[in-house]
């Protein structure tokens, strides 16, 4: 079927019928790439304990073995942008599971803190990969009218994998002095089966586009939507790319395009402000009192939040909008971070700290941390997308390193109470970010998007 290009290509968002199981079938399994984002960065938590024992850390060496992951997410997060690229999102999916599935046993049964911190950094490379790819594979493939909701189900999966890793390690706590080993190891599960599943899912249709392969993506785009939805969502797709000149690095910087990037990073840097309760959730439990099974047990808890109320982000994301959901979180997280700074200020028993901590929770997964990915994967332009995502989310990775890195060194030196406090003014600037900065998105097609913020220079 020869594809023709029209000079004036109707809008992609009219009256059309969605296969919506083959839809959601196939944003669910590149979702799963968030599922190993989130057990990797979480399931660290459970093991700090432990490792840090094994290998005689102090503060500094537990901060650079916990942060360290931050390293190879950033370097991944630098290239994968360009490997996607030249090579598909779904091939380099495919990369990331088989690399996810050797450094899950690889940093478990590590012998030596060196070995350990490669394996770490590795992983971290997987991560990096997928926090880019799986957004921007998302965000392709899926219709406007639905489109928040599909990329938030990728946080959906952050979640559940943070879930996924409380709950494994809370299971392995008690099977003795290799307990560590194991948790880090339970990465492998998920991993392959991530890796068997993408066997399942087509091709980006606007990679394909940007490929000269119209008459594939118009196939891919046929089964999302029909025929009808499929020729004008290419020919939109074609035109974008037509007024473009190839995309390279230094086409970041361009006069229509760089007040956008900077945007990007914006939202990818502040939104790692409360990482360390994910990390370090247990660590934080016994030092508010708690013992070491409970603290374990409040981590999971802490998931089962973060999982239900990513399910309210995506019930609300495409009705309520991008905006204002960062703008309630944003104020609710730093008014929540106080109370958690002077809880511990005033010793407060540890279960008041714990509500505190479900709060801050419950709030970022219905808010900030679903809202910033959607909109992360949605404000660049076509031609610039893998590159400038690339560009987000490693400045995403380096605000995460220093964040959760510096955690230890802070709570030693200053304790929990300023360390909680000092993330106070860092939501308050956020908040001013949001306001000034970003655009309501909801409800319109990538290529919509990007007219308008071209405009807004």
């Amino acid at each position: 079927m020869a594809l023709v290009i029209s000079e004036n290509p109707v809008s992609a968002e009219g009256n059309f019928v969605y296969n919506r199981s083959y839809i959601f079938l196939i944003c669910t399994i590149a979702a799963l790439g968030g599922l190993l984002f989130g057990f990797d960065i979480a399931n660290i938590s459970g093991t700090i304990h432990f490792f840090s024992k094994h290998f005689q850390l102090n503060e500094i060496s537990t901060g650079w073995a916990v942060g360290c992951i931050s390293i190879g997410a950033a370097t991944g997060a630098l290239i994968s942008g360009k490997i996607s690229d030249m090579i598909g999102r779904k091939k380099t999916l495919l990369a990331c599971a088989i690399l996810f599935a050797i450094t899950g046993v690889g940093t478990g049964w590590a012998g030596d803190f060196t070995t350990f911190i490669i394996f770490r950094i590795l992983s971290g490379f997987a991560i990096g990969c997928a926090s880019v790819v799986c957004p921007i594979y998302i965000a392709e493939i899926s219709p406007a009218m639905f489109r928040g909701r599909l990329v938030a189900y990728y946080q959906l999966a952050i979640t559940f994998g943070v879930l996924l890793a409380y709950f494994s390690n809370y299971l392995l706590l008690n099977t003795g002095p290799n307990n560590w080993r194991w948790m880090f190891s339970a990465q492998t599960v998920p991993a392959i089966f991530f890796f068997i599943g993408l066997f399942f899912v087509s091709e980006s249709p606007r990679w394909l586009t940007g490929k000269g392969r119209e008459n594939e993506a118009l196939r891919v785009l046929e089964r999302v939507g029909g025929l009808d939805f499929a020729t004008a969502e290419v020919q939109a797709i074609h035109m974008s790319f037509s007024h473009a000149l190839k995309e390279n690095v230094q086409s970041l910087f361009s006069k229509d395009v760089f007040h956008i990037v900077i945007t990007g990073i914006g939202i990818a840097i502040f939104s790692q402000i409360g990482g360390p309760l994910t990390a370090y959730a247990p660590e934080i439990f016994k030092e508010a009192g708690m013992s070491e099974n409970t603290a374990f047990l409040q981590s999971n808890i802490i998931g089962f939040i973060l999982f239900i109320f990513t399910m309210v982000a995506i019930a609300t994301i495409d009705k309520a909008g991008r905006k204002k959901l960062l703008l309630y979180g944003i104020a609710l997280l730093m008014l929540d971070t106080l109370a958690i700074s002077v809880g511990f200020y005033t010793h407060v028993s540890g279960y008041w700290i714990l509500t505190f901590a479900l709060i801050f929770t419950g709030v970022y997964a219905a808010t900030v941390g679903p809202v910033s990915w959607v909109v992360l994967s949605e404000i660049f332009p076509n031609r610039i997308r893998g590159n400038a995502m690339s560009l987000a989310t490693l400045s995403l990775w380096i605000a995460n390193f220093f964040v959760n890195g510096s955690f230890p060194i802070m709570r030693a030196h200053f304790g929990l109470p300023l360390t909680f406090g000092i993330y106070v003014p860092l939501f308050f600037i956020y908040f001013l970010f949001v306001y000034i900065r970003i655009p309501e998105t909801k409800g319109k097609s990538l290529e919509e998007i990007e007219r308008i913020l071209i405009r807004k220079l």
